[in-house]
């Protein structure tokens, strides 16, 4: 785990190793204050040489100078370097996030990924900043205040030393604890952030319903949860810091008191007395430092073994040597194909059927039959476990995700657009597209006029998934960029269910436009969307039970006749 980190530091090496020096030269300065103060106790004051006194005045007030400078260049390029490790993690983790198949994203909560990428993220930077100046500062002060120390007075600092095991037994005793307490305040962090998102993504619904006094309850729920953690995190931090800093005293205390019987007996002189004292100090301050770097890496390893998790996560499963997949012309087979989701009852067994270039084919049937179960699997946002589907001949398996899914357009009843522009939501479809392909793409949706009408046109700023605009527009919007993807194959996954009939029959020559000369894999609860579609298969949880035009499936009496007879009710 720690090499991992270390590859981080990487790119940023002559900065981290400026870091250490300013960290080097700042420790050099603290240990030369009590050797300076030590010679002015003994020599300066005893031989009122004012010379020197000035003399070390002057060296002293330099040192705090260059103390100030690198004090100055840890916290700032320190800081920055931190940053610049935090970004680095938060591209790979955001690239890691895309390439992830959608059951990852069925099955952790959007708060708790948010949590990973955001909080998690800015421990790991602080650590990764403080943590190697502090175990370098702290080394350089102990090493070199030890070794003055025994210059001074090698019985003395062995004395020390003897209660020395004390400190580190009280660090070691507490540190497991902590680790676990601390990631499990980790863990809650994350489902209180979860609970927050998906109440404020579903506060519409909330008013709706009059339900702000349940989603209160989930809410303090949640947070109590979280409390609970911090609090026993903090317990266990707590007892540390007091068993720790009890034990610095005790140490502080038997130094004073062997110090000063040595000086009792004559066996140090008074300058010494107090260099020694001020080097104890300094002897203590690499502990101390320590005892309070111990939270710090605490929440900051938590943070990156959690951020390492996500990253162990298995991507979307490419093809080892994908075959090329141009010129598509949309030819699609699917040949006994079986999937269940989370390995429960099988949503589509041994399936087979055939959709031909350019043809337009319906699914219709009761919920739960695999409607949009198939659409998921043809650009392989889920991968099924038996059979093929095959794309002009080809196993989708054997293509690119990136080659596939270029190919494939698809328009669904709950329209996604993100916040932002008009413009920028329709150059999802191409994003190098020229303004011309924009406005054709547009016209093509009839959805052109209504966006010159707007003050800001096509650079209007939609709200947070397009709340500032209706149903109808948003659907035409994602029809605008599907028409400037081109794509030879297009799916609608219930395209204008969610609309009214008069914004439907409106949406629906935008539809038909779109589906021109293309594949068209269309799913209904509407009937009357589909009445023109070449070949309409019923799709039940026990396989294809009718398939035929609208007026053959009509004649036969049966699933469709009935689901017709509802529709028209």
């Amino acid at each position: 785990m720690f090499k991992k980190l270390l590859t981080y530091y990487k790119p940023y090496k002559g900065l981290f190793f400026a870091d250490l020096l300013a960290a080097f030269l700042l420790a050099v300065c603290d240990l030369v204050y009590p050797m300076l103060s030590r010679n002015i106790i003994n020599d300066v004051v005893p031989h009122k040489r004012l010379d020197l006194l000035i003399i070390f005045v002057v060296v002293l007030l330099a040192l705090f100078i260059a103390k100030a400078g690198f004090n100055y260049f840890m916290q700032y390029w320190g800081h920055v370097l931190g940053v610049y490790m935090q970004a680095d993690m938060r591209n790979t983790v955001f690239a890691h996030l895309q390439k992830l198949p959608n059951r990852y994203f069925d099955n952790n909560k959007t708060g708790v990924i948010m949590s990973r990428i955001i909080n998690d993220l800015m421990d790991i930077t602080e650590l990764a900043h403080h943590g190697p100046e502090d175990i370098f500062i702290s080394g350089m002060m102990f090493i070199g205040s030890f070794i003055i120390l025994c210059s001074i007075n090698v019985p003395l600092t062995v004395i020390i030393f003897l209660f020395l095991p004390i400190v580190l037994w009280a660090a070691m005793a507490q540190r497991k604890k902590m680790g676990v307490a601390f990631m499990e305040a980790r863990v809650k962090t994350g489902d209180v952030n979860a609970v927050v998102e998906n109440s404020i993504a579903g506060v519409k619904v909330t008013k709706s319903f009059c339900t702000e006094d349940l989603e209160m309850k989930k809410f303090l729920a949640g947070n109590e949860l979280f409390v609970t953690a911090r609090r026993k995190s903090y317990k266990v931090m707590g007892q540390y810091y007091a068993s720790m800093n009890f034990a610095i005293d005790i140490l502080q205390l038997v130094a004073l008191a062997a110090a000063g019987y040595f000086a009792y007996r004559n066996w140090i002189n008074l300058g010494d007395f107090a260099a020694y004292i001020l080097y104890i100090k300094m002897f203590i301050q690499p502990v101390t430092r320590l005892v309070n770097f111990t939270e710090q890496y605490q929440n900051g390893i938590t943070g990156f073994k959690r951020y390492l998790e996500l990253l162990e996560e298995d991507n979307e499963k490419e093809p080892d040597n994908p075959v090329a997949f141009n010129d598509i012309k949309g030819d699609i087979a699917v040949n006994h194909v079986t999937f269940s989701y989370e390995n429960n009852k099988n949503v589509l067994t041994d399936l087979s059927l055939h959709i031909p270039a350019g043809k337009h084919v319906a699914l219709v049937g009761p919920s739960g039959g695999g409607k949009t179960t198939l659409c998921n699997l043809i650009p392989r946002f889920y991968d099924y476990e038996q059979g093929e589907i095959l794309i002009d001949g080809i196993n989708i398996r054997h293509v690119s995700l990136h080659d596939l899914r270029r190919n494939i357009g698809i328009v669904q009843q709950d329209v996604f657009l993100f916040t932002g522009t008009i413009r920028e939501n329709i150059l999802c479809g191409k994003p190098e597209a020229t303004e011309a392909e924009i406005i054709a793409a547009s016209k093509r949706a009839k959805i052109h006029d209504f966006i010159m009408s707007l003050e800001n046109g096509y650079d209007t700023f939609i709200g947070e998934r397009g709340v500032k605009l209706s149903g109808g527009q948003k659907q035409r919007i994602s029809i605008a960029r599907v028409f400037l993807k081109n794509p030879p194959i297009i799916i609608l996954d219930e395209a204008t269910s969610a609309l009214d009939n008069v914004t439907e029959h409106e949406i629906q020559s935008s539809l038909e436009e779109l589906g021109r000369d293309r594949t068209n894999l269309i799913i209904a609860h509407r009937l009357s969307t589909i009445r023109n579609a070449d070949e309409i298969l019923v799709l039940t949880d026990q396989g294809i039970a009718e398939r035929g035009t609208h007026e053959e499936l009509l004649a036969l009496g049966g699933i469709y006749y009935a689901l017709h007879g509802e529709a028209r009710l």
